[in-house]
C-alpha cells in the first residue's frame, strides 16, 4: 500500500461539492438568473452542512471530551471551519457580481436606501397593509431564553434602540413564511428597469413605523442575524411511546437543539453580538460568523425572472415513454416489456397515472408502497386513499426518519390512517430507504405482481429537477422478490434470501463485493474488466478497499460521483486506474448505477443506495438488475455521455482541486442536453416502431 493519504475526510470533500455549485454561480455561460439561483441552493446545502455534518464532527469531540480521549476531530473540525469562511467570501464576492450583472439588465435590487420618494410612499404602505400585521417584536432581556422560541431556518433582525446611555435590543422575524421574500417595486411611467426589493429592507426602512409610540429612543437601527440548530435529536425512550408520538417529539426538540452556527451581519455592534452569543450559549466549537445584511440566501433558489426569457435556462419539457402508446391501460404496456423511465425526461406523469389506474381497477386487489419524501399535495397519495375508498387492501410503508421531512411524513401518516390505509413505520433504528411500489393484479385466476423499482422519491416535484431511473417490470422473480422486501420491512427478524435484488441490509456488501470480485479475477485472467460507477457518495471504506483492489489488479473503473468522495484516485499501485468526474449543472444527479463489464456480458443494476456505510448496513435499500438488452444498453448509453461532458465534468482527485474537465480539441458535449436529445431520439424512434406496427 502506498504511503500516500487513501481516504479524504467525508466533511472536506462535502465542502469541496458544495464549491461545485458555488462554480456553477460563478460561470459567465449560465444564465443570469440560474446563476443567483445558484447561490440560493449553495446557501441551502451549507445550511445542511452545519445542521448535520458540522453538528456530528462537534458531537464527537464534546462526547470525546467527556470520556477523557482525543481524536483528530478538533483538527477537522478547523479545516472545516477554514474552508467554509473562504467559501463564504467567495459568495459575498459573487453575489455583488451578480447585483451588478442585473443592473446593467435594468434590474435592480435595491435596498432601503436606494428608494426614490415615490417608492418611498409606497413601500410605507406595503408594510402597514401586508407587513405589519405578522410582525411579533420580541424583547430582548436578561431573563429571556432565547433558546426556546429562536426558530431555526428563519432569518431574524436584531434592532437596537438607544436613549442616552440606555440600550434595548428586540428581535424581529423576517416573516418569509407569510410574504413573499422579494417584492417587485413600481416604477415612474416611462423608466424601463425593474425593481425588487428583499422583504428584510422593507422592514429596516419602516423600522420607525413599528416601534414609534411605544419606545422612547434617539437611534433605531437594524442588523441581520441567522441561527442554525443541530439536526439530530434524542427520542424518548419510552416504551408506551408509538414511533409516531416519538418522532413528533423527536421534531419538537429539534426547535429547540442547541445551535452550531451563528451568522450576524459583520457591522453588528459588539455589545449586541456578545449579549446574543451568551444568551444562545455559542462555544468554542461553533462557527460564528460575521457576513453581509442578507441571510437565508436558499430563498434565492426561487428568485423570480422579471427580465428577458434568455436569463433562464430555455425549458426541456418532459417527454412522454413512447412504451405506454397503443395500451389499454399502463399494466397491458407494464405486461408486454419493462419499462424505463429517467427523470426529468420524462414525466413523472407515468407514475402517478399507473397509481390513478390502480386506485379504481377492479382486477387490481392491494398496493403497497413505501415513502421516503413526497410533495406536500401530492396526487399519488390522494390516488392511494381513493383506493381504499374502492376497497383495494393499501400498504404504506412511511420513513419517519427522512431527515428534514419527518414533519410532513408525519401529516401524511394520520392522514392515511384516518382514511383507512395500513401505515407501517418499519423498524427503529433502521431508515427505509428504498423505492418501491407493488401492486397485485388477478388475471385469468392468477396474481399478477407488477413492481417498481427506483432510484428516487415518489415526489412530484423533485422528479423535476432530479435525475433518476424508474424500472417498472412484471418479471415474476424481480415482482416477487419486491414483494419479499415489504415482509421483510414488515418482519426484519424473519429469514428471508433475495437472488435477483440487492437488498441492504441483507445482502447488498456480499452481493457488491461479489460483483467487484468477478472483475478482479477476470483482470487476473488477462480478460478485459471494467468498472463503472454513478453514486451520491461513495465513502464506504469497505468498498473503497475493494475499488483499490480492483484497480490494483488491472480493473480500469470509471465513476461519476456529484457528491462526497473519500476515495482518492490516481495514487501510485493503488488507484491507478480509477478517474472520477463529477457533473453540477441544471438538474441535480440522483441516480446510482453500477455497470460491470462481466467479460463482454455487462451487468447493470440500479439501486437507491448510496455508497456508505449507513446506506450498506443500516437502511433499507434496495438495487435491481436490469435485464432487458434493450433497457441494459439505453442505461450504459446514458452513463457513457457524462464521461464525454466536455462542459459540466469536473475532475475529483485527491487535491480537491475542482477542476473542469479538459475540453481539448473535442467538441462541446454538456452531458445533461446531450441525454435529453438521446432520449428524444429514442422516444422518436418507439413510436415510429409503435405507428408502423399498428
Amino acid at each position: 500500500m502506498s504511503s500516500e493519504k487513501l481516504y479524504i475526510e467525508k466533511e472536506l470533500s462535502w465542502l469541496s461539492f458544495n464549491e461545485r455549485v458555488l462554480q456553477e454561480a460563478a460561470d459567465k455561460s449560465v444564465p443570469l438568473i440560474e446563476r443567483i439561483r445558484f447561490l440560493g441552493i449553495f446557501s441551502n446545502n451549507l445550511d445542511e452542512f452545519y445542521k448535520v455534518r458540522f453538528a456530528d464532527v462537534k458531537r464527537r469531540i464534546l462526547i470525546n471530551q467527556e470520556r477523557g480521549g482525543n481524536d483528530n476531530s478538533k483538527h477537522l473540525l478547523t479545516k472545516m471551519q477554514s474552508k467554509a469562511l473562504k467559501l463564504n467570501e467567495r459568495f459575498d464576492d459573487l453575489y455583488q457580481e451578480l447585483i451588478r450583472e442585473m443592473a446593467r439588465r435594468r434590474i435592480f435590487l435595491v435596498n432601503e436606501h436606494q428608494l426614490s420618494d415615490t417608492q418611498k410612499g409606497w413601500i410605507q404602505k406595503y408594510f402597514r397593509r401586508q407587513v405589519l400585521p405578522h410582525m411579533s417584536p420580541v424583547l430582548l432581556t436578561e431573563e429571556i431564553d432565547l433558546l426556546q422560541f429562536l426558530k431555526d431556518e428563519y432569518a431574524y433582525i436584531a434592532v437596537e434602540l438607544k436613549r442616552q446611555e440606555h440600550t434595548q435590543y428586540v428581535l424581529l422575524e423576517i416573516p418569509t413564511d407569510h410574504l413573499p421574500r422579494f417584492v417587485m417595486v413600481p416604477e415612474q411611467k416611462g423608466k424601463r428597469r425593474k425593481t425588487i426589493i428583499l422583504l428584510d429592507n422593507i422592514i429596516r426602512y419602516c423600522l420607525d413605523d413599528l416601534f414609534r409610540g411605544f419606545f422612547e429612543y434617539d437611534e433605531i437601527s437594524g442588523f441581520a442575524m441567522k441561527m442554525t440548530r443541530d439536526a439530530e435529536y434524542d427520542l424518548s425512550r419510552e416504551v408506551e411511546y408509538s414511533l409516531l408520538e416519538q418522532m413528533s417529539e423527536g421534531v419538537s426538540q429539534r426547535l429547540t437543539a442547541m445551535p452550531v452556527r451563528f451568522v450576524y451581519e459583520r457591522d453588528m455592534p459588539e455589545a449586541m453580538l456578545h449579549f446574543l452569543c451568551q444568551k444562545l450559549g455559542i462555544s468554542n466549537y461553533d462557527s460564528l460568523i460575521p457576513g453581509a445584511r442578507y441571510h437565508n440566501f436558499k430563498d434565492f433558489i426561487a428568485f423570480p425572472n422579471v427580465g428577458r426569457d434568455y436569463l433562464e435556462n430555455k425549458p426541456l419539457p418532459p417527454m412522454r415513454c413512447a412504451d405506454f402508446d397503443g395500451y389499454a391501460n399502463s399494466f397491458d404496456a407494464i405486461k408486454n416489456q419493462d419499462i424505463l423511465l429517467y427523470y426529468p425526461y420524462h414525466t413523472f406523469e407515468h407514475i402517478t397515472e399507473l397509481v390513478r389506474q390502480a386506485s379504481f381497477d377492479p382486477k387490481v386487489l392491494s398496493i403497497k408502497i413505501n415513502i421516503y419524501r413526497v410533495a406536500k399535495d401530492s396526487r399519488l397519495m390522494n390516488s392511494l386513499i381513493d383506493s381504499v375508498h374502492n376497497g383495494k387492501k393499501v400498504t404504506v410503508v412511511v420513513e419517519l426518519q427522512a431527515r428534514f421531512d419527518e414533519e410532513a411524513n408525519i401529516e401524511w401518516a394520520k392522514v392515511l390512517t384516518e382514511a383507512g390505509v395500513q401505515v407501517i413505520f418499519g423498524t427503529p433504528g433502521l431508515k427505509i430507504h428504498s423505492k418501491l411500489l407493488l401492486i397485485n393484479r388477478r388475471e385469468n385466476n392468477d396474481i399478477v405482481r407488477y413492481a417498481h423499482i427506483g432510484t428516487g422519491n415518489f415526489h412530484e416535484k423533485t422528479a423535476r429537477i432530479y435525475t433518476d431511473f424508474s424500472l417498472l417490470t412484471a418479471d415474476p422473480e424481480i415482482a416477487n422478490e419486491v414483494r419479499n422486501v415489504f415482509g421483510y420491512i414488515e418482519n426484519p427478524y424473519r429469514p428471508v434470501k433475495f437472488n435477483q435484488l440487492i437488498v441492504s441490509p441483507r445482502n447488498s456488501r456480499s452481493q457488491l463485493y461479489r460483483l467487484i470480485d468477478t472483475e478482479i479475477a477476470n483482470a487476473k485472467q488477462g480478460k478485459k474488466a471494467k468498472i463503472t460507477l454513478k453514486v451520491n457518495n461513495l465513502v464506504d471504506k469497505g468498498l473503497i478497499n475493494k475499488l483499490y483492489g480492483a484497480s490494483a489488479s488491472g480493473v480500469e473503473i470509471r465513476m461519476v460521483i456529484r457528491g462526497m468522495c473519500a476515495l482518492v484516485p490516481g495514487v501510485e499501485g493503488v488507484s491507478d486506474n480509477i478517474k472520477i468526474i463529477s457533473i453540477v449543472d441544471r438538474f441535480l444527479e440522483h441516480p446510482r448505477v453500477l455497470i460491470t463489464h462481466n467479460d463482454g456480458d455487462p451487468q447493470v443494476y440500479i439501486s437507491s443506495a448510496d455508497w456508505m456505510t449507513r446506506n450498506i448496513d443500516h437502511r433499507v435499500e434496495v438495487g435491481a438488475p436490469v435485464r432487458d438488452p434493450r433497457l441494459k444498453q439505453r442505461i450504459i448509453d446514458i452513463v457513457n455521455i457524462h464521461f464525454i461532458d466536455t462542459v459540466k465534468a469536473r475532475w475529483i482527485d485527491k487535491e480537491m482541486s475542482n477542476s473542469y474537465v479538459a475540453r481539448g480539441n473535442r467538441k462541446k458535449v454538456r452531458s445533461q442536453l446531450a441525454i435529453y436529445d438521446y432520449l428524444k431520439n429514442v422516444e422518436k424512434q418507439a413510436k415510429k416502431k409503435n405507428e408502423s406496427n399498428a
